[in-house]
């Protein structure tokens, strides 16, 4: 039975680890640019999940997002506000995406990181439409589209530059 002054969106301590992992270990709350900051809490994180069998990243991928979504929406109830620029796992799970099947390459990443950044602001169709969408799904699908297209132009330059596949499963 639950008493009637306990805060409906938890423990202070859950509230914590949810505003902790939400805003990419509080870097969401960098003065400047907070999704830039959380967009570079993803390279170290890419940097180890790249090492992953392709199979493994993209399921642990999946499972990033789909807890992302369920954080942002806890996130947005703990802060009162829908899509606060203080929640930037997001930008952390659309960067994942951007750099999915990609090799770690220093000039990969920083394309991905720049053009990440680009399609997250600018939110070519249908991102900025998929915005509108509940439950915290609208705060983390806008970003796998900007992901997605960043994927599509790194892939591409690759096989540009290097005259092979960049996704290979032979």
């Amino acid at each position: 039975m639950s008493s009637a002054t306990e805060d409906p969106r938890g423990d202070r301590f859950t509230r914590h680890f949810i505003i902790f992992l939400s805003t990419g270990i509080y870097s969401g709350y960098a003065p400047f640019a907070p999704g830039t900051a959380g967009t570079m809490v993803a390279v170290p994180l890419y940097i180890v999940f790249c090492r992953l069998p392709h199979i493994a990243y993209g399921v642990t991928v999946v499972a990033f997002l789909f807890m992302s979504c369920w954080l942002c929406r806890a996130a947005e109830s703990i802060l009162l506000k829908r899509d606060s620029e203080r929640i930037v796992i997001d930008e952390i799970g659309g960067f994942l995406v951007a750099m999915a099947f990609l090799p770690p390459a220093p000039l990969y990443i920083l394309l991905g990181f720049l053009l990440f950044r680009f399609f997250d602001i600018v939110k070519p169709f249908p991102a900025r439409r998929l915005e509108a969408l509940r439950w915290g799904y609208g705060v983390v699908v806008d970003d796998v589209v900007a992901g997605i297209y960043t994927n599509l132009l790194l892939q591409g330059f690759i096989l540009l530059i290097e005259r092979k596949p960049p996704l290979s499963f032979f």
